[in-house]
């Protein structure tokens, strides 16, 4: 078994594109798993897109700014016009429409169609109601504009 520092020399030592080949192949599907039944709220889509951010930090490494001759971390514009592939959010909302799709084509008495989009019976606790995923996939209609 590899230390935390021998471990980190290896990664230093393989390129750019085998690193983000791994992260596309290993780090996404491991954290996307099951995206399409998710109900995010602001907060946990300001999360995965720090965790992104991170990763992609890890992989493009600091950047030599010549004027004032130092190192220093990449913003979010300057990763996002280094990464070409799409953000995590929108990804999760495509995948989300995509499974949305699948379920109002399966009947009402099958049970993905009623975990989805039922209702719960009786009482509901004080507060706020909680986020559902029929109001996040009504939310991405209207941003895509099939309001």
């Amino acid at each position: 078994m590899l230390s935390y520092g021998a471990e980190s020399f290896v990664f230093s030592l393989l390129s750019k594109h085998v690193k983000l080949k791994v992260h596309r192949t290993i780090i996404l599907p491991f954290v996307l798993y099951g995206c399409e039944t998710w109900s995010l709220i602001l907060r946990e889509e300001c999360s995965l897109r720090v965790f992104e951010n991170g990763v992609l930090r890890r992989i493009f490494g600091p950047e030599r700014d010549e004027v004032i001759e130092m190192w220093r971390k990449l913003h979010n514009e300057e990763l996002n016009d280094v990464y070409s592939s799409p953000s995590i959010i929108p990804v999760i909302k495509s995948r989300r429409m995509r499974w949305a799709v699948i379920v109002a084509r399966i009947r009402e008495r099958r049970d993905a169609y009623r975990v989805l989009v039922g209702k719960r019976e009786g009482k509901r606790s004080l507060g706020r109601p909680r986020h559902r995923w029929e109001d996040n996939i009504k939310i991405d209609l209207q941003e895509v504009g099939w309001g």
